[in-house]
């Protein structure tokens, strides 16, 4: 059983920062890819970036240099978003999700491949 809990959105101005934070539990997964997605009012879910067992880490192009994507594991499995020099563009509810095999073997973007979600957590810039 898989539960995902997204926190640290809020609201902050143009320029500012926010940090994310993603607890996982899982009951056992050696390998596994978490990602971040977002989805603004009216558009589409997409992709922010993701990191897998191996420490490999990708990142979609709108969110490259600003946003970091990091993890610890104890005392249990918790994934970071650190999110700098937001824009308005970056309002929007942010979503982790997971799934128990490598990025790379399905793909590190398609939400489709995803199979467990948190419920999101929403970020305002304004």
């Amino acid at each position: 059983h898989v539960q995902l809990v997204e926190s640290g959105g809020g609201s902050v101005q143009a320029g500012g920062s926010l940090r994310l934070s993603c607890a996982v539990s899982v009951s056992s997964a050696n390998d596994y890819c978490l990602g971040w997605f977002r989805q603004a009012s009216g558009k589409e879910r997409e992709w922010v970036g993701s990191l897998d067992s191996d420490g490999r880490i990708n990142y979609a192009d709108s969110v490259k240099g600003r946003f970091t994507i990091s993890q610890d594991n104890a005392p249990k499995r918790t994934v970071y978003l650190q999110m700098n020099s937001l824009n308005t563009d970056d309002t929007a509810r942010y979503y982790c999700a997971t799934k128990p095999i490598n990025c790379a073997i399905t793909s590190w973007a398609s939400e489709g491949t995803y199979g467990y979600w948190g419920r999101g957590t929403q970020v305002t810039v304004s």
